[in-house]
């Protein structure tokens, strides 16, 4: 089957111009530049009756279409458990304690239910790809340990040719026993992506990143880890994470998210850590929306926020993207897995609001996060197998200002998702008691 999409604005290429894409057996064949619209082909309504539609051609009159979004930082396991665990302080020790109490009663049921909504929620938002950190306790009863393994893989699967999860549990963060090691190692004969952990807020944080690359080089996983997520300058495992990936040849294989704590660093300790960043080929991933709320807790006057050295890492060669972290929970009490949402705060955050900062916001959010999870065949180029959001919008302007609801998902060769700005169709409400 053959469909072409006339009249698109690709802001990431140009803006200034139109784009018809010819999509042929669910690939891109070609998508060819024109000044000014043409007429032809049925208007684009964001009709809900559009996922059953057969027709062949779709006019969509200027509207933004842009590769389909890749979410590279969530905690599925986590979101919507904000009604059940509660975070009084707003202190990432209290979200800590909280989760980690209230999670030993959450049932298989309320899990999945809770995962479910956030990823279908993603999905109407644009995003096709999510890699989910996922807590690992080894030392609450054994069921616990393994239920948000467990329930991501079951989603995995239930999603597999809708949305793409990865799945990368986090290793505890202190020093670990036989049972903490028995445990790991049955976690490491699932079938899982690849790990993560918080090694900063260890008591041993060094030793404990050495930990995790052990882990990951013996079982040929990549690795993701949680960054020095604190306001303190001297919390610097990030130099640690750059020595043992190239001592271990994980150059290309090692992503770091939060990075807060470079934020606060003086500038000749920030470029350091940048050069050494760069010198081990490190992807980066920052969390606004939950460091803003997390971060500077303590402070008075001045308060720091925690969103790290975006632009600066940026420019000097670092990939650097943006992700949702935590939807609706005691990390974070907001969030849809709107990663336009996300893109806009990131804007605010790190004073991207330039015209070639809008367009980076674009990329942040769509085929460079896609990249570093290895997602390379699926997007808008000719021969990609066809994955994109279209979004009623017609400039970039109007998408960061209004952030339009209205939206239609494509992938897997058929429409996957419309949502308009007032109905939401396909999102079915999750039974959230414990």
């Amino acid at each position: 089957m053959e469909m072409m999409i006339l009249n698109a604005r690709i802001p990431i290429w140009k803006e200034e111009v139109y784009y018809d894409l010819v999509i042929k057996e669910g690939k891109i064949v070609s998508a060819d530049a024109h000044e000014g619209m043409q007429s032809g082909g049925r208007p684009f309504l964001f009709d809900p009756g559009l996922q059953a539609a057969a027709e062949n051609t779709w006019d969509v009159q200027g509207a933004v279409l842009l590769p389909a979004f890749s979410d590279i930082h969530m905690h599925l396991d986590k979101s919507h458990s904000l009604p059940f665990a509660r975070n009084v302080s707003g202190t990432l020790e209290e979200a800590i304690e909280s989760y980690g109490r209230a999670s030993q009663f959450a049932t298989d049921e309320n899990m999945k239910a809770r995962m479910r909504k956030t990823v279908l929620s993603a999905l109407a938002h644009g995003t096709r790809a999510i890699r989910t950190h996922i807590d690992f306790h080894t030392r609450l009863e054994e069921d616990v340990t393994f239920r948000g393994v467990r329930m991501a893989l079951e989603l995995r699967k239930e999603f597999q040719s809708i949305v793409e999860i990865q799945v990368f549990p986090m290793l505890p963060y202190y020093p670990y026993d036989g049972q903490d090691r028995a445990r790991i190692e049955e976690l490491l004969t699932m079938d899982i992506d690849g790990i993560g952990g918080a090694p900063h807020i260890s008591t041993e944080p060094h030793d404990g990143v050495r930990e995790l690359f052990r882990y990951a080089v013996q079982h040929n996983l990549p690795l993701d880890i949680h960054t020095d997520e604190s306001d303190d300058p001297n919390t610097n495992t990030i130099l640690t994470i750059a020595e043992e990936t190239k001592r271990y040849g994980y150059e290309g294989r090692v992503n770091v998210g939060h990075l807060c704590s470079l934020a606060a660093m003086d500038q000749e300790q920030a470029d350091h850590a940048i050069r050494k960043m760069k010198e081990a080929s490190l992807t980066a991933v920052t969390l606004p929306a939950a460091n803003l709320y997390l971060q500077g807790r303590g402070d008075k006057g001045t308060v720091r926020r925690g969103v790290t050295r975006i632009k600066e890492l940026r420019a000097a060669g670092i990939q650097t993207v943006t992700a949702s972290d935590n939807v609706c929970d005691p990390f974070h009490p907001f969030g849809r897995g709107d990663l336009l949402q996300i893109a806009q705060l990131t804007g605010y955050a790190a004073h991207m609001g330039g015209k070639q900062d809008v367009t980076d916001l674009l990329h942040m959010i769509s085929d460079e996060p896609a990249a570093i999870i290895g997602r390379k065949n699926q997007g808008i180029q000719a021969g990609q197998k066809a994955s994109f959001v279209l979004i009623q919008a017609y400039s970039v302007e109007e998408l960061f200002a209004a952030l339009p609801q209205t939206r239609a998902v494509f992938g897997n060769g058929q429409w996957l998702s419309v949502m308009n700005t007032n109905v939401s169709y396909g999102l079915p409400a999750a039974n959230l008691t414990i």
